[in-house]
């Protein structure tokens, strides 16, 4: 992901004028007071939130990169019911208050029939109570903490959830790995890695699997040593890290230093580590293994088709967050054009209805509005991401 994706915010914004119709804000239409949005002329206007720039902008830019080809693909292909999309945008730095009023103002200004976003759990989080209060059909591509659906009934997401993820690794761990002890070492100040290290930790005992210790940092923390060093006097057969790829690519090498064997383990966050970690300790990484929502290596003719697209727009490789945003801009174009209207109500009915053939998988949601859908095992092999198979617990 690395620096690639900054020069992509730019390109976002080009492309946003010109082929995809987002702007950065317009209020040229008139709509209801309560913010909820109407059709207007020729156009559908749907909103976004990402974090273009800041320390959590390779996320943001990955993923509205992939809103953006979805938004250029359905205008090319005649738009929603007749009428071409624009897609307004707003950085929000990675920043909940900034989310909020980001929001605010797509809501009340640019008057938007539905939200796709926000990118990260804690701004969505911060988002969703709003669109509840304003009924907007919303839909995350990337946010994974459990209580963002949980929000509303009109509160959607195309990834999976933490304790998904957390559950779906223990299992791999014992079935597949034939484990019998783990640790775990995980950001006690972030709410993905601690949901998701809690949900592991449960499941995980549930196998029968035996966890000898638990160790935990604090976001900035650099020095992994002294619980490493406690990990390896337990000498776990596994270790599971869930955390993302910035503090990954610090600890993989503190592993390889002092000395612990354990087989790494993680999930959808370690993303984009072989762009952060020095070359020369990329071998701590050999023959780990993580959950994600896409491979590359897909022989789906929509797949490849995308990696083309994007890397014809971009000059850069897509990763799962360019596909899941591709995936919940598309979900919220086909459940307007099912709804056939841009009425809230009737929107919302049809996402939860939604049968969606995407780039990750043949999705439905449940009754909490997650995704049901399988998920991809890579491994991290001869410094590449390799796919093992698609795994259901």
């Amino acid at each position: 992901m690395k620096k690639r994706f900054f020069a992509a915010a730019l390109a976002a914004v080009m492309i946003a004028a010109s082929a995809s119709g987002c702007a950065q804000g317009s209020n040229t239409d008139s709509a209801a007071a309560s913010g909820t949005g109407t059709a207007s002329g020729d156009t559908i206007k749907i909103g976004g939130l990402a974090p273009l720039t800041g320390s959590v902008s390779v996320y943001g830019n990955a993923t509205n990169n992939g809103v953006l080809l979805a938004v250029k693909a359905a205008n090319d292909a005649g738009g929603i019911n007749g009428k071409k999309i624009q897609y307004i945008c707003y950085d929000e730095k990675g920043d909940a208050t900034e989310a909020v009023n980001a929001y605010n103002k797509l809501v009340e200004n640019d008057k938007v029939v539905a939200l796709v976003g926000d990118v990260t759990s804690t701004p969505t989080l911060a988002v969703a109570q709003q669109a509840v209060n304003d009924n907007l059909p919303m839909i995350s591509a990337t946010a994974t903490a459990a209580g963002v659906t949980t929000t509303g009934e009109n509160v959607f997401r195309a990834c999976v959830t933490d304790p998904f993820q957390g559950e779906m690794m223990a299992s791999y761990t014992k079935k597949k790995l034939g484990a019998k002890t783990a640790a775990i070492l995980y950001n006690m100040a972030d709410d993905y890695s601690s949901g998701v290290a809690e949900a592991y930790k449960q499941a995980a005992e549930a196998e029968g699997i035996t966890i000898v210790a638990e160790e935990k940092f604090q976001t900035n923390d650099v020095d992994f040593k002294s619980q490493l060093t406690s990990i390896k006097g337990k000498n776990p057969d596994v270790l599971f890290l869930p955390v993302y790829y910035q503090d990954l690519a610090q600890i993989a090498v503190q592993v390889k230093q002092t000395g612990v064997k354990a087989k790494l383990m993680g999930v959808d966050g370690w993303d984009g580590v072989l762009d952060k970690i020095d070359k020369s300790n990329a071998d701590a990484l050999q023959g780990s293994y993580f959950c994600s929502q896409y491979t590359a290596e897909s022989t789906d003719s929509k797949v490849q088709d995308f990696i083309k697209a994007y890397k014809a727009a971009y000059k850069a490789e897509p990763n799962m967050f360019s596909v899941l945003g591709y995936d919940a801009m598309n979900m919220m174009i086909q459940a307007i054009k099912d709804a056939g209207s841009t009425d809230s109500d009737a929107v919302i009915k049809a996402m939860a209805a939604l049968k969606f053939k995407g780039l990750t998988g043949d999705i439905t949601f449940d009754k909490d509005r997650n995704p049901v859908k399988t998920c991809a095992i890579l491994t991290i092999k001869d410094d590449a991401y390799k796919f093992v198979e698609y795994y259901k617990k």
